[in-house]
């Protein structure tokens, strides 16, 4: 089969297109006929070399963490799924990915496939959505009624947490720049900063009780979101360079977010997909072979959007 990999740290150069052997699934695990994948601001960060620590991957190494396409082969012990089965999943991490013809997975990371959008696009999904979704519900707690400032809304992770947290009947601030604002407002934001003419902390009128933290801000700018966080609430940051600051008098906390994959929780977000309640938004289709063409926009801050990255066509 065909796959992209890098034996070598480094540049998107390192990316190779290759010859591999097909993988056989042991127990426990799937073998997917990949349609999709997408990128992930972590795929670059793994390729560099600077996630050896947290994510200790093996080389030769095929990235590609979110993975949508049709089950191949079953592994001893898998039930609930059968060959020809549409599926989506966050892979694990520090093994191979999706930017190949087939790949293995553990059948508990694999829920079904939404049915109301190209199999393709629904590789956008996993990760980010996933993403969002922890940051409001499970650190954020957020609830109808609540105030949250989605800071850093314009990205693939920003557009699932503005949808998420407008369906939760929360009152939700977003920032934009000029690009992304009409984006994000029909996201469902009830008001949008331009964050390149306005200063955030003045354009928030009165307190919030979540602060999700989407963009590369400075530590100090991030530090003073704080101030705008009533007493008792919560700033989930997802940048994780650097640690989510916190006002232990005012009982603020700060929380890092690691996204984990949770099927239970990707199955509801296909709902609902399925229910018209939750839109994907692909920004461009990319053939596998020009992954690295990806991975350098990418490293050049060029990229906008959510990127998804074809294997295979439709009905494959």
């Amino acid at each position: 089969m065909k796959a992209m990999r890098f034996s070598e740290y480094g540049d998107p150069g390192v990316l190779r297109y290759e010859d591999v052997e097909l993988p056989v699934p042991a127990a426990g695990q799937v073998r997917v006929r990949v349609t999709a994948t997408s990128f992930n601001g972590v795929d670059g960060n793994i390729r560099g070399g600077f996630m050896q620590g947290p994510i200790p991957v093996e080389l030769p190494h095929t990235p590609g963490i979110d993975v949508a396409g049709t089950v191949d082969a079953l592994g001893e012990g898998v039930d609930g799924l059968a060959a020809g089965d549409r599926v989506i999943g966050f892979l694990p991490m520090d093994k191979p990915g999706a930017a190949a013809e087939y790949v293995l997975a553990p059948a508990e990371v694999l829920a079904p496939a939404p049915t109301s959008i190209p199999l393709a696009d629904a590789a956008a999904l996993p990760v980010v959505g996933l993403t969002a979704y922890q940051a409001l519900f499970d650190h954020g707690k957020l609830t109808a009624g609540q105030r949250v400032l989605i800071n850093g809304a314009g990205g693939a992770v920003g557009g699932y947490a503005v949808q998420l947290a407008k369906r939760a009947d929360a009152h939700v601030i977003a920032t934009a720049s000029p690009r992304t604002g009409e984006a994000v407002k029909s996201a469902g934001a009830d008001e949008v900063i331009d964050h390149t003419t306005t200063d955030v902390l003045s354009a928030v009128s009165e307190p919030v009780d979540v602060v999700l933290n989407l963009a590369p801000v400075a530590p100090e700018q991030l530090a003073a979101l704080v101030g705008l966080i009533r007493r008792g609430g919560v700033l989930v940051n997802t940048t994780v360079w650097m640690p989510a600051p916190s006002d232990d008098e005012r009982g603020v906390r700060g929380i890092d977010l690691f996204v984990r994959s949770d099927t239970g929780q990707l199955s509801q977000l296909v709902e609902l997909i399925d229910r018209g309640e939750l839109r994907v938004d692909v920004a461009r289709r990319v053939p596998l072979a020009e992954l690295p063409s990806v991975h350098a926009q990418a490293a050049a801050g060029e990229l906008a959007g959510k990127v998804v990255i074809t294997v295979a066509p439709e009905g494959h």
